[in-house]
This record gives C-alpha cells, structure tokens and sequence, in this order.
C-alpha cells in the first residue's frame, strides 16, 4: 500500500486518522517545503538527509502517523541535521580513498559525474557477495588466490570455495581485513535494516532530480551514511528490486541504477498485485493438498471438487499429465513440477501418481495406461440423444425381407459378466442324417446407417474395451443393449446364417438371410459344458450343435489347421474403486468343449461369409493368413495343449487383409474368413454387415468401396491394437495384483513353455493361466511341470518374480 501512495500523491505522509489539531496537509505542505529548499541546502554540506529516519519519526516504523507525531517531525529534522555534522568528517575521510582513482565521463542524463564504474582490486580479507548459481547469491569474505584469477573464499555457510571474477555482484567498501567468523553477525544486522518501502522514497526524489544512483548513494539517501553495512544493504535492495529501479550502466561488480519512468512503476506495481493474487492462490491450492492428504479415506474430498472450478482444474490436470507423461504444453509441466516442489516431492511421475492418489483424486489402482491412450470411456450426450431417437423412431427397413425363426431352439453362449449379446446358435438334423446349423447374429444396421452420427462415433471408437474394471462399449449403452443385442425370450432382429454340413464337415449348402429369433436359453461356458455332460435328451439340439463342432474341427485339421488352443486367464474386479477391491479370477481352458463348440461355430460363419462376399462380387474385409510352411509332427513330441500350442505360434507367419476377394486362412485351415460376429462390439463387424446387407436389400450399390474399405480398417485395426495392448495390461496388472494378495509362500504349478536363455525358462502358471519367466533347475525340459512361488509383485511397476521349488 505505501507504494501505491506513493505513486498516487507523491508524499510520504499518510493522511491524519484522528480529529483535531492542524491539519496533516499543513505539516505535508512544511515537510515538501523543506525536503525542496531546505534539504538542497544540506545536500550541498554533504547533509543528503537520511530517508530511514523520515519513515521512522515521521511516519512510524509501521508507515502511520497522527496529527501529534507530525508536529514533532519538525523537533527531529533538526536533531538529525546535528547528527548529520557528528558524523560528515569521517564519511568525507572515507571518500577521499576512493576518489583518487576516479574518472570523469558524460552520462545520459547529461551530467558530467564522477565514474562510479571503476573495481575495487581483489585482495584477501574483502567482504564480497557472489552468484552461487542461477537463484542464490552469497556473502563471503575472499581468502587466498586460487590460480591466476580464481579467488577462494568464506562463504556464509561455512563452506571454503573457488570463485571466478565474474561471479562477484558486489564488493562491500570500506572493509579490509574482515573476520569470516563475523558474517553471521552482519546478515543479520543489514537483514534488519532491509526495508523495501525506503526504496519507493529514494525512486521520488531521484525521479523528480532525473537522476542515476550508485548502491553508495543510496546509502546516504536512505541511511544518512555510507559505511559497509549500510552500503551493502542498499546494493541488496537495488539488485533484488523489480519495480522502482533498472541497471544504467554495469561493470564488473559495480552498477549504477536510474529511477523508472512512472508509468512503467505503475505497470510493474499491477503486475505485482497480480503475482502475489496468484501466489496466495497457489498456496491456498498447496494448503488444500495437504488437507486431503492427511484427511483418512472417507473423509477426503470427491474427483468432482477438484474440477468445479477452472483454476483447480487447471493445476490438478496439470499433475494428472505429469503423473502419465502427457503434458500439453511446457508451462504445465513446469506447473506440476512446481507443486511436486511445494509438496517436498521429486519432480517425477510417480510421485505425481502418488500424490494424486494420497488426496483421493485418483484411486489406487488406477489405470494409467487408460489415461495415456486416453480412449473415449462415455459417450457424448450429442451421442446418446442420437442413440435415443434411434431406439425410438428407427423403421425396420428390412421387415418384409425378414424369415421367422422363432420356432428354433436358440442358444446363446458367452461369459457370465457379458453385457451384450451378439450372437447364437441353434441346430436341427435333415431326414437325410445331416446337420443343420443357424448362426444367428445381432443386426445393429438394423438402427445405424452408414455416415450417420452414431455410426461414426463407433468407428472413430473402432471396437468395445473389456477391462477387469469395467466395460466402454462401441455403442451407447441403451442402444446396444435394448435393441441391438439378443434378448433372452423376446422376438429379435438377426442376420441369421444357416449351413448344412456334409458328414465330413465341408459346407454343403449354405443361405444368408434378414430374421426374426427367440432366444430361448443365455447359458455362460460353464452351464453349456455342464449340460453337454449331463447329456440331456431334452437337450438334443446343443448335442448336435457339439458334434457338429467336432466333425468341422476335425475337417478343419485335414485342410492344415493348427491347434492354438491353451489356457485363457480372464478376471472380474468388484469396486475397483476400493483400496482392496474383491478380485474374481477364472482360468478358461479353450480345449473345453462349450469354447470348442462356439469356436467352430464362429469360423463356420466366418468361411460362410467369405464364400457369400466371393460369390456375388461384395467388397468385404477377408482376412487370411498365408499357409505357413509348418510341419505340425515337427512338435509332436510336445504335449497338446498350452505347451505345442505355445511353440507353434511362434513360428506363424502374420495375418493379412484383402478387400476384393478371400484370402486363404492357412492357420483356421478354411479358404476364406470374414468375422462377421461381434457387430456390436467390433466395427469392421460391422462394415461387413452394412455391405451384405446392401446386397440382401437386391442391389451391389454397396455403401463402401474396396478402398473406402482399406481406409476404414487402417485407423480401425489401429485402435484396435491400442485396446488390445490396454486390455492385457490392464489384465497382467490385476493378476500380478491377485498373487501379491495370496498367502506367502504358496505353491502353484507351471508349465514349462520354452526357454528363454540359458535356463531361464517362459512357464504357464496353470492355476491362474499366468504366463511369466524364472530360472529352472538343470535337467528340465520342455513340457515338464513343476511347481514355483511368488517372490515378489509389484502391480504398478509390472514386476512379478518367480521362484522354482525345488
């Protein structure tokens, strides 16, 4: 506040807060009077009167003043001159020194001044101040040469060092000889005399004189002498000033500083306001940091309190791209980097993680990999009001196309947790003995169209993300749910595939057409399998659907299929927003027989597409994979199952897609594959499903060409291999999570997959379907089983280490 009155009347009275007496205006009006006559005349003794005491005696040490303290002011101005008198022939004594090598030259105020740039000499004993580094300056006393032009010296923190030249700011004058032990005592004494406020009384007077000013000057200015200390702290509040005072000239460790313009004050003042608003904010967020950190679990502050105001918002999300290295611009870096700082942390992602889990933004398993690849977990309510007039107003194009299949037993198979039903089965036997099969799928073009709103949110999203923790579907959730997917017991649109199969389990007859099903049963893996081995008559259709699946796979083998069949870990995690959320784990064997029976079902499907796209021309995403030139009784000696499954993909040559005609898919051993299942969870799915269903309407107008097709699945396949990537991360995380939890030292048993080097060896954790690496004892082999322990497991740093139990 002194500063603003300063700049606004130009006085360094306040104004009188108490009634009666004359008027403070008079004693300002005397005090003007005085400092621009009288005080010119002390100037010329040698008299510049001392700025410190005029605050003190005039003002008070605290700026204020009344009506009496002001009358008193003119007793003290005369004490003062009588003081200024005991003391001008020893400061007159102190100059002569230093004039002596003094020059004379033309500043641009256009006087002619003594030049006040000129060096005091290094010499042992002086008291000196140094730049440590870029933010610290240090007092110290020099000591010895070190080298030609090194100095080593005392600093003020007791450490001896060597400094160049260049580093000294200031040399303090009129010391020689000075004790380091006493440097302690002269900090402390100039830090009691460092008023900022004295530099805004020098800027008015050297503002109204246009004149420069030396650290020396100063000192008279303001402490009514030149010493040492008085010196120093006068240079020490120059060099740290930012508002009243720039640098004219420097040289060297002496500088002379000229008063800004008032504008420019005035300017640096607001500036000022601002910084130190934004300084008491940032503490006030510092503050509430801490809060939330020492606060116990349930007491700390909601996400949402943290993002309802833009200012929090911006300093939170600031440690949130820290904390996954995804920082926007450099200032938020710098940001967050700042508040690790505040916080007593390192300036590292983890401890950005950390912090922003001990204060319950984050929880503490979350998953980060989710915020890096920042993949869409909510749809837009743009989005979901499209979806919403979809379900509601959508027409069924399709409707007088449609075959009624609601007489079919019809089974939907799937995993328990399964919010989305895509596909289903039922099958009958001819009189002639044969099996017929229907793979019936969900029909969402039934409600999007291409290029419409939604469409393309599902293609920019390119495929639904299953995660232990939750589940982001391509659709929105009502569309998806209520009326694209298969509903148990209610009449369902599908696109139905049905095939017959000769007995050797090549197609012999296959259609593609629009219908209408009931499901009649939603079975998960494990009832299906029970129910094929209770082997129920009433169940006779879900047996034929397994034989089916038996004579297809067998047919498949002859055509060159390779097994890949192996264990398949998947996990449900309950509240994963608890500390110790519940963890559900269930190892899959796909070699069982209700995963043999979807399996080959969804292949079935997929050749039969294949074969419908090659027969009428239609663009369609085949995909294939080139018959690798794989000699399966080459690993016949590996047991089947996880162990030859294992060796085998690793010597598989990589897929390909083609959009004009099949490609043989070497690996399913079939000559042409489309998935055409999943159309609610997968978009290229999807694709194929708006171009049979062009075709099935009686036109080849396809809504996509071959190459609109192989742009469509470039940024598609890529998403998808990001999903892909976060879903097994996000599923090692919370197997390795699982086994940190069980009892020390609990044993489980492995399968020796291949050795990595030496006898490191990759094994299959059977019990959780976990694969990992350890060191093995000589004479294992491959396919060998042997049992191991958990030595360590750290989920966040994906460190899980093994130990063979011997």
């Amino acid at each position: 506040m002194m500063s603003v009155r300063a700049i606004n009347g130009c006085s360094i009275i306040r104004a009188a807060t108490s009634c009666g007496g004359p008027p403070v205006s008079l004693f300002r009006h005397r005090i003007q009077r005085l400092r621009a006559s009288h005080l010119r005349e002390f100037s010329k003794l040698g008299l510049d009167f001392p700025l410190i005491r005029v605050k003190r005696r005039f003002l008070g040490n605290n700026g204020g003043g009344d009506a009496t303290s002001c009358s008193s002011c003119i007793h003290s101005l005369v004490e003062s001159v009588s003081e200024e008198l005991e003391s001008i022939n020893r400061r007159k004594r102190s100059r002569l020194r230093v004039r002596a090598s003094v020059k004379v030259k033309l500043t641009s105020y256009g006087e002619v001044l003594e030049d006040k740039l000129v060096n005091q000499e290094l010499e042992a004993g002086l008291l000196l101040e140094f730049k440590k580094d870029a933010d610290r300056v240090l007092l110290a006393v020099s000591h010895r040469r070190d080298g030609k032009k090194n100095w080593m010296v005392f600093d003020q923190n007791g450490v001896t060092c060597s400094i160049k030249p260049q580093q000294i700011t200031y040399i303090v004058p009129g010391v020689y000889n000075f004790d380091h032990t006493g440097l302690t005592d002269f900090l402390q004494r100039a830090q009691e005399n460092l008023d900022p406020q004295l530099l805004e009384f020098a800027w008015i007077e050297l503002l109204e004189k246009n004149k420069p000013v030396t650290p020396e000057e100063l000192a008279e200015m303001i402490y009514g002498r030149s010493d040492s200390l008085e010196s120093y702290c006068a240079h020490f509040l120059l060099s740290q000033d930012e508002i009243y005072f720039s640098v004219l000239e420097s040289k060297g460790s002496r500088s002379i500083y000229s008063p800004r313009p008032t504008e420019q004050v005035e300017e640096l003042l607001r500036r000022q306001r601002v910084k130190e608003a934004e300084e008491k904010e940032f503490q006030e967020f510092i503050q509430l940091l801490k809060s939330a950190k020492k606060a116990p679990s349930h007491a700390k502050p909601p996400k949402s309190s943290w993002l309802a105001d833009d200012k929090l918002q911006d300093k939170i999300g600031s440690l949130e791209a820290y904390a996954i290295d995804a920082w926007a611009t450099t200032d938020q870096r710098k940001l967050a980097g700042t508040i690790l700082k505040s916080m007593g942390l390192q300036k590292t992602s983890v401890s950005a993680l950390n912090l922003l889990i001990d204060i319950g933004y984050f929880p503490v398993h979350v998953n980060l990999d989710l915020l890096k690849l920042n993949l869409p977990t909510h749809h837009s309510e743009a989005i979901t009001e499209a979806a919403e007039v979809l379900l509601s107003e959508s027409s069924d194009i399709d409707a007088v196309r449609r075959i009624d299949l609601t007489h079919l037993k019809v089974y939907a198979i799937d995993v328990d947790e399964a919010d989305e039903l895509d596909d289903a089965l039922s099958a009958t036997r001819l009189q002639d003995g044969r099996i017929k099969i229907w793979i019936h799928v969900a029909d969402p073009a039934r409600y999007v169209t291409p290029g419409s709103k939604v469409d393309r949110e599902a293609r920019r999203r390119g495929t639904s993300v299953f995660l232990p923790t939750a589940t982001y579907p391509m659709f929105p959730e009502k569309l998806a749910m209520e009326g694209m997917s298969l509903r148990q017991g209610e009449n369902c649109n599908a696109v139905s595939v049905s095939v017959v199969l000769h007995p050797d389990g090549c197609i012999a007859e296959y259609s593609v057409d629009n219908s209408i099903i009931r499901p009649t049963y939603m079975l998960t893996y494990e009832s299906a399998s029970e129910l094929l081995h209770l082997n129920l008559e009433e169940e006779a259709e879900l047996r034929l659907l397994s034989e089916a699946a038996f004579i297809r796979s067998q047919w498949r083998s002859e055509q060159g299929a390779v097994d890949t069949t192996t264990l398949e870990t998947r996990i449900k995690v309950v509240n994963p927003e608890d500390p110790e959320p519940l963890i559900n784990l269930y190892v899959e064997n796909q070699a069982e027989r209700a995963m043999r029976l979807v399996f080959e079902m969804m292949i079935l499907c997929g050749e039969v597409i294949a074969t419908f796209g090659s027969q009428h021309n239609i663009p369609l995403p085949y995909r294939g994979q080139p018959q690798s030139n794989i000699d399966v009784s080459a690993f016949a000696h590996l047991p089947e199952g996880p162990v030859r499954s294992s060796s085998l993909v690793k010597v598989m040559r990589a897929a390909e897609m083609n959009f004009r005609c099949p490609v043989r898919h070497g690996v399913l051993g079939i000559p042409g594959y489309v998935q055409f299942t999943s159309p609610i969870r997968r978009y290229m799915d999807l694709t194929a499903h708006y171009q049979i269903k062009a075709f099935l309407r009686g036109g080849d107008n396809f809504p996509f060409s071959a190459g609109e097709l192989e742009g469509i699945a470039a940024s598609v396949n890529m998403q998808s291999k990001a999903v892909r990537k976060l879903s097994n991360s996000g599923l090692r995380y919370w197997v390795i999570e699982f086994l940190r939890r069980q009892e020390k030292g609990k044993k489980y048993n492995a399968l020796i997959l291949r050795f990595v080097k030496d006898r490191i060896a990759s094994l299959l954790l059977v019990e959780v379907g976990f694969q990992a690496t350890a060191w093995v004892s000589e004479g294992k082999q491959v396919g060998d089983e042997i049992q191991v322990r958990v030595e360590e497991a750290h989920p966040r740093d994906d460190l899980i280490l093994f130990k063979e139990i011997i």
